[in-house]
């Protein structure tokens, strides 16, 4: 799965989008719509099982965890989310070993102080650029197979301007990053000369109300980016569902009026694989199949 994203980065075309899940059963559903990867991010974790803000409070070991159930849930190649590696250079040595072992296929490593925040809200701050170098290059050096992607993220725009993103993806790309990530950038000229700056695949992120222009995976695509990432989208519109449907069941007592909008009770089993456990338990004892009943 790795070597297959390497590829399809080296095309540099089409764009790669990479919607965000929060648990195995979203990452199930990334697959059966046909996206090619998924992301694995420490926001759509903390909102959807810690039910937290993006502020670093997801440990190392649960987020470990995390990853391995996603990775068991999809056969898709997963871009997870490293934050700063949870602490110094030897924290950021064993996250690459523990992640990669758990299933990612490309790591997202940043900038931030630790502990890190959401890259679209106010008072990040980053590192020195010696740092971010010596973070990245442990990273790189900490891989346990050399296919597993390395992608470099800064998060300098908001805190030190374009310069400092340009400045610091020219250094990335020195140090030997599989590709660059600079987060939230402010306008279409930005995302411009990012490209404009270095030669390494681009990676762009669409947080809807976020601070960086809404582009679609067209336009960044022509605009020269090979992975776009929409971390929170199925998170935030699961929630939106979840709450319509909950309203509704607190005024009427039924979920008739939202059924439209629910998997039916055997889509459900189908989007499971049951059918696929249940032949498994055929093939061990055999006896009568009990399927479920489609409503």
């Amino acid at each position: 799965m790795t070597s297959m994203l390497r590829e399809r980065l080296s095309r540099g075309a089409p764009i790669l989008v990479a919607p965000g899940v929060h648990d195995a059963l979203t990452a199930r559903l990334v697959e059966e719509a046909g996206f090619e990867v998924a992301y694995v991010g420490g926001a759509s974790f903390s909102y959807g099982q810690l039910a937290m803000p993006d502020l670093g409070l997801a440990g190392l070991e649960e987020m470990r965890e995390h990853v391995r159930r996603v990775r068991d849930a999809t056969r898709l190649p997963l871009i997870v989310d490293a934050d700063c590696g949870f602490g110094d250079v030897l924290n950021v040595r064993r996250t690459v070993r523990e992640y990669a072992l758990a299933g990612a296929d490309a790591l997202q490593v940043e900038d931030q102080t630790f502990p890190k925040r959401c890259g679209h809200l106010v008072g990040r701050e980053v590192v020195d650029r010696q740092e971010a170098a010596v973070r990245l290059a442990t990273a790189l050096d900490s891989r346990p197979r050399d296919d597993v992607l390395i992608i470099a993220r800064t998060d300098s725009r908001t805190v030190l301007g374009l310069d400092e993103v340009i400045a610091r993806a020219r250094l990335f790309e020195e140090v030997g990053a599989d590709a660059v990530f600079p987060e939230s950038l402010e306008s279409v000229d930005e995302y411009r000369a990012v490209r404009d700056a270095v030669a390494l695949p681009l990676v762009a992120n669409m947080v809807e109300g976020g601070r960086s222009p809404d582009l679609t995976a067209a336009e960044l695509e022509a605009l020269g980016y090979q992975i776009v990432l929409f971390p929170g989208s199925v998170t935030r519109a699961v929630a939106h569902a979840a709450r319509s449907l909950l309203t509704a069941l607190r005024r009427d007592g039924t979920t008739r009026a939202v059924r439209d909008r629910m998997l039916s009770f055997g889509e459900l089993q189908t989007t499971l694989g049951y059918e696929g456990w249940m032949d498994y338990v055929d093939r061990l004892k055999g006896g009568e199949r009990h399927a479920p009943t489609p409503r």
